[in-house]
């Protein structure tokens, strides 16, 4: 349900879903019953009467490093509509990171879940009476739960540029920066949301949330766009691994979920793409292009909308663009996807169509309020640097005014990193970053992530990095350990093994290299015996692997 607001901020979205939707179903894991939002508005006065009472007040930093679950966003609004600013802290980020991000930050509170107490106990900045531990059933301190205090009323009115929330990235470039965003950045990606969402109607509207809320995905569009809608969310209790997901999509009938491409892309290549291809029947039908859309639409397309529990109305996929083959896919079978664009400092997003609307390998046009350009492209290729401004752009890197200035040109626009372009519809296609382009001996740019798009179809590859390593083109790439044991089955011999292994590799490189131009195509492919390192988004850290 759209509400009409005096002003765009978290605090009137709050103020409106508290009275509209009181008894609506808010909070919950999946399969339990949920708080509603009364309950949460409870919760919330305990809160903030508890953080008055150690002193907290409006603009005071209060830090929050937990799993996603229903008290993550109760602390988030307690704090933020209280006229505090709250600062998201990853989970992933280890003691070290912890004990910058709190004295960047000069958090005056935190908040943490148990899982991560270990990571507290022992760092210089934090004293016993300055944090609660988030547990299964409550928010603790000294072992009072925090929910059981007196509540007390502490709205606070806030207006649309007040600081809502300082967010420290862990990106790929290993750069962590704490971007600060305000009330209406935030309200405003929440309130675009909801058009694009299809959330406008008064239908009940379930999201089941399997993105880490400490990411401004998942917080904006996942947690302040339902809230401002009346919708339920349901969560996982435990990582967000298929054991625990299927389930819980039969239990929740979720109409909304936010994800990330790698989430599809494993769906696809690991239960669906193996089930075509080992029958002969389907397999050759599947090389019939008429035959193969209707196989997708009428037969796979409905049993991926019952493994989703059936009611799916909007399914959003952020963070990287989807593969091509995975994304043709999507749109054979009718499946209500849609990709958005934006990064953390755009809270988070700037661009996207509703599920009718979607363009295939693109993204859609700008949200209300935002204005995108392409920066002129050095040479002749038409792909140039994309830059925003308006709405979503935060306000800066707290208490670091060099890099904000870097990060914006001189005329005031948001530079975003990504290349791409915008077609005569004002869709906006994505590239890749401008800091992994590589550029080719005859000066012709060479796109990394095109190249992993087409390795990763492979069913014996996990995941890869295309990098250059002493003037060559490489591939690093991470096997799929259930495939390469299949091609071993009955081998014992390591040296066998090994010249199996390298037979496997030789036709990748080569069924790779032959859909690419002359300057994309591969020296070689290394195997990468671990795990490539990741963000808290799914991203490959690709400054651990880009060094020559």
């Amino acid at each position: 349900m759209k509400v009409d607001y005096k002003k765009l901020t978290i605090n009137e979205m709050w103020k409106q879903s508290r009275n509209l939707f009181a008894q609506d179903p808010f909070l919950g894991y999946a399969g339990e019953d949920a708080l509603t939002y009364k309950d949460v508005s409870n919760n919330i006065e305990a809160l903030q009467a508890y953080l008055q009472s150690i002193g907290i007040q409006k603009g005071d930093r209060v830090a929050l490093v937990a799993e996603s679950s229903p008290f993550w966003g109760q602390v988030y609004l307690a704090t933020v509509t209280m006229g505090a600013v709250i600062v998201p802290i990853m989970v992933e980020f280890g003691a070290e990171q912890l004990q910058n991000v709190l004295e960047h930050s000069e958090a005056s509170f935190l908040f943490a879940s148990k899982k991560v107490i270990s990571k507290i106990e022992n760092l210089t900045i934090v004293e016993k009476n300055q944090y609660a531990i988030i547990e299964s059933d409550g928010i603790y301190q000294d072992e009072v739960n925090l929910f059981d205090t007196t509540p007390q009323d502490l709205f606070h009115d806030a207006e649309e540029g007040d600081l809502a929330a300082i967010l420290y990235t862990s990106g790929t470039t290993g750069n962590s920066k704490g971007v600060m965003l305000s009330q209406f950045n935030i309200a405003h990606n929440a309130h675009c949301g909801v058009t694009i969402g299809g959330l406008a109607q008064s239908t009940p509207y379930r999201f089941l949330s399997v993105l880490p809320l400490a990411h401004s995905y998942e917080c904006s569009l996942g947690f302040i766009l339902p809230m401002a809608a009346g919708a339920s969310i349901s969560y996982l209790r435990g990582a967000p691994t298929a054991s625990k997901m299927l389930p819980a999509l039969q239990k929740v009938h979720p109409t909304h979920m936010l994800t990330v491409p790698l989430l599809m892309e494993k769906i696809y290549r690991s239960s669906i793409l193996p089930n075509i291809q080992k029958s002969p029947v389907l397999r050759g039908l599947y090389k019939v292009p008429p035959v193969r859309k209707l196989l997708n639409r009428l037969v796979i397309g409905k049993k991926m909308t019952k493994l989703f529990g059936g009611s799916l109305e909007f399914f959003g996929v952020g963070g990287a663009p989807l593969a091509p083959d995975v994304e043709k896919f999507l749109r054979e079978a009718k499946f209500p996807y849609s990709v958005g664009y934006g990064l953390t400092e755009t809270s988070p997003c700037i661009a996207g169509n509703p599920v009718s609307e979607s363009v295939y390998r693109g993204i859609g046009r700008s949200f209300d309020q935002v204005d995108i350009r392409v920066a002129e492209p050095e040479g002749s290729n038409k792909d140039g640097e994309v830059q925003a401004r308006g709405a979503s752009i935060m306000l800066g890197y707290y208490k670091d005014e060099e890099k904000t200035q870097e990060a914006f040109t001189s005329d005031g626009w948001f530079k975003t990193g990504d290349l791409g372009h915008i077609d005569k519809h004002g869709n906006l296609f994505i590239r890749g970053r401008l800091k992994s382009m590589i550029l080719g001996a005859n000066g012709k740019n060479i796109y990394p992530e095109e190249i992993e798009a087409l390795l990763n179809r492979n069913a014996y590859i996990e995941e890869s990095l295309v990098v250059m390593a002493k003037g060559k083109l490489i591939a690093r790439v991470q096997l799929s350990q259930e495939q390469i044991e299949k091609a071993f089955a009955g081998i014992k011999d390591k040296e066998v093994r090994q010249k199996k292994q390298d037979e496997i590799l030789d036709t990748i490189k080569k069924s790779v290299n032959n859909k690419l131009s002359m300057i994309s195509r591969l020296s070689d492919l290394v195997v990468e015996k671990t795990p490539f390192e990741k963000t808290p988004s799914m991203k490959i850290k690709r400054f651990l692997y880009t060094a020559e």
